[in-house]
């Protein structure tokens, strides 16, 4: 009878920690390395040197009269140039969740520093004033890299083949003018939303998964 009893008891322990077990976490996810935060803030210093260096290039680069960097001053014509000069969209970047992992917002971050760099050297071959930031941008790549290098991100690249559709329809000075106006009001924005992700990631900490 005793024995039965401590089958039973057994029996009923081995269920409980069976059940225990699959509810548990697997383990801790591991956080991104310290040298993934400091990349991360450092490129947040960049992004914000960018910014406030913004409105002086567009200032020595844009003089056709009606290009501002002010929003209201956007018209619908200035939106039909975007898809008349090839000029691409800048990534989406989204607030870090299950559906936007850190791999798909560094490598969003890597490629729309990609593609404005592209299409600064694009148009900085029919004017000058860009080259600054077209180093800046340089730099902020490589800080990217960095934070996928240390974080073990993967990604894609940007197709190196957008920034040709805006070169072959430069075709006068007002289209140079207007695409340097919508590259760089583009880039003020995307600048703003990197600030944004920057944040998040620098202080980013992985939710433990849970086994099922």
């Amino acid at each position: 009878m005793k024995t039965r009893t401590a089958v039973a008891l057994l029996r009923c322990f081995c269920f409980c920690f069976a059940v225990l077990a699959q509810s548990a976490p697997v383990g801790p996810a591991s956080d991104p390395p310290p040298v993934f935060r400091e990349a991360a803030e450092r490129a947040k210093t960049l992004v914000e040197k960018i910014l406030r260096d913004l409105p002086s290039v567009h200032a020595s680069t844009v003089i056709t009269e009606g290009l501002t960097l002010d929003a209201s001053a956007q018209t619908t014509n200035l939106q039909m140039m975007v898809t008349s000069l090839g000029i691409p969209a800048a990534p989406v970047l989204k607030p870090l969740s299950e559906r936007f992992t850190l791999d798909m917002c560094v490598s969003r971050m890597s490629a729309g520093g990609q593609l404005y760099q592209g299409l600064l050297g694009v148009l900085s071959e029919r004017l000058s004033g860009l080259k600054d930031l077209q180093a800046d941008l340089r730099d902020l790549l490589t800080l990217i890299n960095k934070m996928k290098e240390a974080a073990q991100l993967g990604g894609d690249s940007l197709d190196p083949n957008q920034s040709l559709d805006l070169a072959s329809r430069l075709h006068g000075n007002y289209e140079v003018q207007v695409a340097v106006h919508l590259t760089l009001t583009q880039l003020r924005s995307f600048c703003h939303d990197m600030i944004r992700s920057l944040r998040a990631v620098a202080t980013y900490r992985p939710r433990a998964e849970t086994a099922r």
